[in-house]
């Protein structure tokens, strides 16, 4: 009767369940986009359907398929699942599928995966805890991370791992997933609808290559449609942009993504094209980047980049600064736009920067090298026997040969004005 409850409960659950999560894949062929990861041939396919995989972790943004590709190697395996989430679980959990999977592979010699979803968010300690279960092969590890690994997952714990990166799905694995749940009548949209193309376009494009953020935009959108005389319901654009009304650009302020974006926006502005730092900037306004980061890096930018170059790009990044500071968003995208339009347009020198980290690099790794003696300061005891300093104020046009480096440096150049505004004019 218990049984009776729970399959009757189960199903009732399956049939609520919102239709991101009743349209996962079973199967591995079920499974779209990743083909270079889990396409016939791979090496972790093949691990997954001989059952011989080796613990994983993987690293993708949402959307991609990280927990359904888990939830399908359950399936496929003959090992028994156990599925945590970092976000509710703590190490007495941990320890506690370990001990199960000890006594189950003594008593049956069946193994136990343990697949550990945002496995980023378990600190030091319970990432440790997983160390030698994972390292007798007690348990096959499956992490899933939208992080870096590299960065948040402890290295001891990397290197008996497999990282396998999964990438954002493009638009024609959105576009099919999309039909699949249109056109299956036992897991799909219930009811009977139909997608007009545009409809189905905005879709795919509002996704960002997010399957999940497309299946939920395309349950919102069929519950406000209106049933035609053919008892068929269709989905338009309208309803769609009812749905949704702002495209889901992935954009994590501290993840991969941040990073890979100012890269972008860095060498764009380097590149001198304006109209790709404005793109890349209004990704990050959209992301509701840190302005004062942004502004940060445009102030790097205009001396490492543009130096002598343009010295008035410096102003501008530093007004950009400032800028942020007082004004805030949403007003100082306007300002941020400002800077990095002149930068981008702005001369490129990087004069400035190979000269100050030349003169680095020997400070550090050349020869300890004295002050000249006609340098030093002349207020302490027994100046008097120091060679004479030349005062280029003293000389037409303020300027007088003298030696200013160290001995041994006398001819060293450090700076070399290439790509300075003196050398153009």
């Amino acid at each position: 009767m218990d049984d009776l409850f729970s399959e009757v409960t189960r199903q009732s659950l399956r049939d609520g369940a919102p239709l991101a999560a009743r349209m996962r894949p079973r199967t591995l062929d079920e499974f779209v986009g990743q083909h270079d990861v889990v396409g016939p041939g791979t090496v972790l396919r093949t691990a997954i359907e001989n059952d011989a995989l080796s613990s994983l972790i993987l690293y993708g943004p949402a959307g991609c398929g990280k927990t359904s590709l888990a939830r399908i190697i359950a399936g496929v395996t003959r090992s028994h699942f156990v599925e945590l989430s970092a976000v509710s679980s703590g190490v007495k959990d941990v320890r506690a599928s370990i001990d199960a999977a000890r006594e189950r592979l003594g008593l049956s010699e069946q193994r136990t995966i343990v697949f550990i979803d945002e496995i980023h968010r378990f600190n030091r300690s319970q990432q440790d805890a997983l160390l030698h279960a994972v390292e007798e092969r007690l348990i096959v590890l499956i992490g899933a991370t939208t992080e870096n690994p590299f960065f948040e997952v402890n290295a001891p714990l990397i290197s008996r791992s497999r990282v396998v990166e999964l990438h954002p799905l493009d638009d024609e694995d959105i576009r099919r997933i999309v039909t699949m749940a249109i056109e299956d009548r036992e897991r799909g949209l219930p009811g009977s609808h139909t997608v007009d193309p545009e409809a189905l376009e905005r879709i795919v494009l509002t996704s960002g290559g997010d399957a999940r953020s497309a299946l939920t935009t395309l349950e919102l959108a069929a519950s406000v449609s209106s049933a035609g005389g053919d008892g068929r319901s269709a989905i338009t654009v309208e309803a769609v942009a009812e749905a949704t009304r702002t495209r889901a650009l992935t954009y994590d302020k501290t993840g991969d993504t941040h990073y890979d974006v100012i890269s972008a926006f860095i060498k764009s502005m380097r590149g001198s094209d304006p109209n790709a730092a404005v793109y890349w900037l209004a990704r990050m306004v959209h992301g509701g980047e840190e302005p004062k980061f942004i502004a940060r890096r445009m102030l790097i930018f205009a001396s490492e980049d543009i130096g002598l170059a343009d010295s008035q790009a410096l102003l501008v990044a530093h007004a950009a600064v400032k800028a942020a500071e007082f004004i805030g968003w949403p007003e100082c995208r306007i300002n941020l736009a400002h800077a990095a339009i002149y930068l981008a347009l702005a001369p490129k020198s990087n004069a400035v920067y190979r000269a100050i980290d030349d003169a680095l690099l020997e400070v550090r790794e050349g020869s300890m090298r004295a002050v000249p003696d006609h340098l030093r300061d002349r207020h302490r005891p027994g100046a008097d026997s120091y060679p004479d300093y030349k005062y280029p104020h003293d000389h037409p046009g303020g300027r007088v040969v003298q030696q200013y480096l160290p001995d041994g440096l006398e001819n060293r150049l450090f700076f070399t004005p290439e790509g300075s505004s003196s050398d153009d004019e």
